[in-house]
């Protein structure tokens, strides 16, 4: 019986090893430092969804926002977090991406000025300066919005201000950004006892797009682990919407000293309606619709068909 015993006392010790040793790493870079865009993810590596789908998943925040799709294009690493409007001029580049799920499935682009400087509307931008950090889409989007208010780019005065967005705007180096995240810079705006007003690309003839996105190489989108990847992320979702203040504590936990504070504690709230609760969930019509609308504006020339870059596993 002792025998019997120590035998199975072996077995379940090694099936225990086994179970460790099954484990599949996987990779994934963010877009940026962590923050509430990527509540799904550290819920799911803090409450152990990733680990009960198998997975040992290392999260890496990139020196160069630029990289992470470079990197996974290149074999570097299984998964980034990447832009959808990006992702068709990543396509066009022949980089060897694929959409294969959804983090945040709203647009946060917007334009944002304080209330005090007196634009109501869109119109009231013209002969203003508008600060930008990146060129490509948000020139697009800018055009775009304008537009609807019978004004173009030639209207503004563009000012690169290097990142700073809110800063700039609350120094009045200029009197509004594009680019700014609706659920930060009006509460970066908010804690500096400033007031700031949001306009939204969707509403002004730019299609709505997922904002954040999961990039793999699609030579290696057929590997299991990236549909386990996705099973954890709904299930770390659908932990948080239904368990909001226990998410937060998850979520902070990761990294109490730079998380944990009234920026974050802020943008939580205004994040979670955002997050994508189908993450593998890919809507064909919004992805064909924003390739139309980006070749119309010349942003990109030729794609190929929507399911050589962005598929549901």
């Amino acid at each position: 019986m002792k025998k019997m015993l120590r035998h199975f006392i072996v077995l379940m010790g090694l099936m225990g090893s086994f179970s460790t040793l099954a484990k599949e790493k996987v990779s994934l870079l963010l877009d940026w430092y962590v923050n509430p865009d990527h509540a799904a993810l550290i819920v799911a590596q803090q409450k152990g969804f990733f680990e009960k789908n198998g997975l040992e998943v290392e999260i890496i925040e990139p020196a160069d926002p630029s990289l992470p799709p470079k990197l996974v294009a290149a074999g570097q690493a299984d998964l980034a977090i990447g832009y959808q409007p990006q992702l068709y001029q990543q396509v066009e580049e022949k980089l060897p991406l694929v959409r294969v799920g959804t983090l945040v499935s709203t647009p946060l682009n917007s334009i944002v000025v304080l209330k005090k400087a007196g634009i109501n509307s869109l119109a009231d931008l013209k002969g203003k300066k508008v600060g930008y950090s990146i060129s490509g889409f948000e020139d697009v989007l800018l055009d775009t919005m304008l537009n609807s208010a019978q004004l173009t780019k030639n209207d503004v005065v563009l000012v690169n201000v290097n990142w700073s967005l809110t800063p700039s705007l609350l120094t009045g180096q200029v009197d509004a950004v594009i680019g700014a995240f609706r659920n930060f810079e009006l509460n970066q705006i908010y804690l500096e006892k400033q007031e700031g007003l949001a306009f939204y690309p969707e509403e002004f003839g730019v299609p709505p797009y997922d904002e954040l996105i999961l990039l793999a190489n699609k030579d290696k989108v057929d590997s299991a682990k990236y549909s386990a990847f996705l099973t954890a992320l709904e299930q770390a979702t659908v932990y948080l919407i239904n368990h909001q203040d226990e998410a937060w504590q998850a979520f902070v936990s990761y990294k109490p000293n730079e998380l944990n504070n009234a920026l974050n504690r802020l943008a939580w709230k205004d994040t979670l309606p955002r997050l994508a609760l189908r993450p593998r969930a890919l809507d064909n019509h919004r992805y064909q619709q924003m390739a139309q609308f980006l070749q119309q504006k010349g942003l990109v020339k030729t794609l190929p068909e929507l399911k050589d870059y962005a598929v549901e596993l």
